[in-house]
């Protein structure tokens, strides 16, 4: 633990981290508009925010907490995540974000996601975009919940404070800027947050390997402690790590496809031809990261010889950072993991936002709210949400991981099919959107309720195969979709 009396420099490089972010949001609180500048910046972005900022909002709180306390606890085992999410966001990358930018600026210039399906599919009964605004804001309280846990532990391990007060003030913090500023505050933010992440994830565990001997020296204090850490094919008892577990956590790439917060990123890039320029900064960015965090969680278990149990886990970075760092430095990589959690709370709470401002307030509410109106309405909501999801995070015994990996689930599974179908397949109709999204939304909800044997599969699993299952067969068994949504396919597809 730090002694705040002794190491007074950490809350000053906080509090002037957290002046800064602030500081962002009202520059853009300034030149914030109207609904588009809000929730989507006005497709402003450039190639370097929109890759980092992706990234961070990916990663979240659990690249520096809940996959080292995973790697932690069950050792080289949790690569498998991190292998898994390498390849979910190069796919993601290389084959939706560019049809997406395209599409959704063509089809109505739609703003969100349930926007998009709605004008994909020319869909005038509202279906789609309420059910896709539902399942938003019943996932992203998981989510935005998981980022509070994770500040809440920053807070109370860093300035030893009671779990209740450090979350209520990571609580306020996010709050804040995301109120003011809208989407580029939140992107410019995590543009550098993502730069402070990097910079952390590999600085730790380098300098921990270094202070025990080196490389050499901490596999073989890993090997004394138990030589199945370092075997990403065993479980520490020694028996091989079954297939279903492999599986599961390989399968965390699925997710990418359907998580909206990464999605409107790649709908804000200012030209789609900057992509692939993206993508290339991206994919080095989350290849570093995740490596290092499974690194952090390895070194740490050799480097700590108390044994942090359980949750207790996730605060191994934290931990190791107090341990090997002046408090100077210390303060700013402990920034990192703030950075971390609010970049990806930020983008949460934005989204949350604009699914209800613009896909449930201005069509069932109020359908002649101006833009002004529907600005302070998505400030409000942002507010609301948050107070629940701080609801959520108020058991300090919640796990960072858990909490994250059921929100992904859930994206993943409700929307991931439907917008890969909607990008590549002419024959796509909106009954076969709607299927897939509530049979996979639904299908991850349900088996999460169940254990043992085969339902002790990740449920995106489950989840992402019923909802393409569902989607196949209305598209086959089901009328076409009109001419002119097909006619709009063909032009964006040019």
């Amino acid at each position: 633990m730090v002694d705040v009396s002794d190491n007074q420099s950490i809350i000053i490089i906080f509090a002037l981290y957290l002046l800064f972010m602030l500081a962002i949001g009202f520059i853009y609180y300034r030149k914030t508009e109207d609904l588009s500048d809000y929730i989507l910046g006005g497709r402003r972005l450039n190639s370097w925010v929109t890759a980092l900022s992706s990234q961070a909002s990916d990663m979240s709180g659990w690249l520096l907490l809940g996959l080292p306390g995973a790697a932690y606890l069950s050792g080289l085992e949790a690569g498998w995540i991190a292998l898994g999410l390498g390849i979910g966001t190069y796919f993601n990358w290389k084959f939706i974000a560019k049809r997406l930018r395209k599409y959704t600026k063509m089809a109505g210039n739609s703003l969100t996601i349930p926007v998009f399906f709605e004008n994909r599919f020319k869909d005038n009964t509202k279906m789609l975009r309420s059910i896709s605004a539902i399942f938003i804001l019943i996932f992203f309280l998981f989510y935005t919940s998981s980022g509070l846990v994770a500040g809440g532990k920053l807070f109370s391990t860093v300035f030893e404070l009671d779990y209740f007060t450090a979350l209520t003030i990571g609580v306020v913090v996010v709050i804040s800027y995301t109120f003011l500023g809208g989407f580029m505050a939140v992107c410019w933010t995590d543009f550098f947050q993502g730069m402070l992440m990097v910079l952390a994830i590999t600085a730790v565990p380098i300098l921990g390997a270094i202070d025990m001997g080196g490389i050499g020296s901490t596999i073989d204090i890993l090997n004394n402690i138990d030589p199945h850490l370092v075997n990403p094919l065993r479980e520490l008892d020694g028996s091989v790590l079954p297939l279903i577990s492999i599986i599961s956590m390989s399968a965390w790439g699925l997710g990418y496809f359907g998580q909206p917060h990464i999605l409107v990123r790649f709908m804000a890039i200012d030209n789609p031809e900057h992509i692939k320029r993206s993508r290339i900064i991206a994919m080095v960015w989350v290849t570093i990261s995740l490596a290092f965090a499974v690194f952090v969680g390895l070194v740490g278990r050799a480097y700590l010889p108390q044994f942090l149990e359980g949750s207790a886990s996730e605060t191994v970075f934290m931990v190791m950072v107090n341990n090997l760092f002046h408090p100077v430095i210390a303060g700013v990589l402990l920034a990192a993991i703030l950075a971390a959690i609010m970049s990806t709370a930020d983008s949460q709470l934005l989204v949350s936002a604009s699914a209800f401002t613009e896909d449930i307030y201005r069509f069932v509410f109020k359908t002649d709210a101006s833009d002004k109106e529907l600005v302070w309405m998505g400030r409000f909501t942002v507010i609301t949400i948050s107070i629940i999801a701080y609801l959520f995070a108020l058991d300090p015994e919640s796990s960072v991981l858990d909490l994250v990996s059921y929100a992904w689930a859930g994206f993943g599974a409700a929307f991931g099919p439907p917008i890969i179908f909607s990008l590549f397949s002419k024959k796509m109709t909106k009954n076969a959107a709607l299927g897939g999204m509530m049979s996979g939304g639904l299908m991850v909800i349900a088996w999460k309720q169940l254990t043992g044997g085969i339902f002790d599969l990740y449920e995106i699993v489950p989840g992402f195969v019923i909802s393409c299952i569902v989607i196949y067969v209305i598209m086959k068994l089901g009328e076409e979709p009109p001419a002119e949504v097909q006619m709009e396919f063909d032009r964006v597809n040019q």
